[in-house]
């Protein structure tokens, strides 16, 4: 500490500078502690042991391109998930950015998709891995463990789908873990699956629904911790089911999913009391390495 005195007016604080900077480029104090406190956070219910890797606020106008892309890896002006017999056509317009949140709308439109079929709705989705015309380049964002995490709001309604899960990103269906699927008829069950092939190369799965409170009445968090030893699923940072056959636990790099279906043969079709649009909303995404 040095004796020479100043005038005040002369010198500025650390803090005073810092914030004149921030606010010639266009952002706030505040929105810098934001930051800060978002690179120091552990995910929802945890202490510490656990490095920040991935995050998505949602806090641009439009989209982050560099981390999402916005149909599977193969796209036709749009796709969807065949094997589900699915009745939405995903659209690169039903997926937006607005007030700090991800949306995925769904809404009855008839759209031509797949080989000329006719699909009755329009809906959104987006991805941390890459589209098969960018092969070999790397998905935007996979890992091999770690702790995968969504705060989000879902809508109701019959033969809504809203979903959270994990695929492999040597672009196979299986292994799959679903952090979460809710049926909309039944928002207050939260649907937990692990689905993996066992030795003999036959599709297994193993799953656990939670009762719970009505979900797409407010905003919850959900997350999984995926390690050599188990995958546990997390509802509000409260542990809800885990995995632990550890023979069958992956390892190999996943990526992120999230999407909103509409129809198809588990949820089954819309109804009369369906709302429309229905939106899908997403406050952060986040993913974790063990330390």
């Amino acid at each position: 500490m040095h004796d020479k005195v100043t005038n005040p007016e002369s010198q500025l604080k650390p803090a005073m500078c810092l914030a004149v900077a921030l606010l010639l480029l266009g952002c706030s104090p505040a929105e810098t502690d934001a930051a800060v406190a978002v690179d120091g956070a552990q995910p929802l219910g945890q202490e510490d042991g656990f490095n920040l890797v991935f995050n998505d606020e949602f806090d641009t106008q439009t989209l982050n391109r560099l981390k999402w892309t916005r149909c599977y890896w193969w796209d036709k002006q749009g796709c969807t998930n065949l094997s589900n017999n699915n009745l939405q056509w995903y659209m690169r317009d039903n997926v937006t950015v607005e007030d700090g949140k991800l949306v995925l709308t769904a809404r009855p439109e008839t759209v031509v998709g797949w080989e000329g079929r006719k699909f009755p709705y329009t809906s959104g989705m987006v991805t941390s891995g890459r589209y098969y015309a960018e092969h070999p380049s790397a998905s935007r964002f996979d890992a091999t463990y770690g702790f995968f995490e969504m705060r989000a709001k879902i809508p109701a309604g019959q033969g809504l789908w809203p979903a959270f899960w994990l695929l492999p990103s040597k672009h196979e269906s299986l292994p799959e873990i679903d952090i979460m699927e809710v049926l909309g008829h039944d928002p207050s069950l939260l649907e937990l699956h692990f689905h993996y092939r066992n030795s003999a190369g036959e599709k297994r799965s193993a799953g656990y629904a939670v009762r719970t409170t009505n979900l797409s009445q407010g905003w919850h968090t959900y997350g999984v911790d995926w390690s050599p030893e188990h995958i546990i699923w997390y509802l509000d940072g409260q542990e809800v089911w885990r995995f632990s056959d550890r023979s069958r636990i992956p390892n190999e790099p996943m990526y992120m999913i999230v999407n909103l279906a509409v129809g198809g043969d588990w949820p089954g079709n819309p109804d009369e009391t369906t709302r429309f649009p229905a939106r899908m909303e997403v406050d952060y995404i986040r993913a974790w390495s063990h330390e």
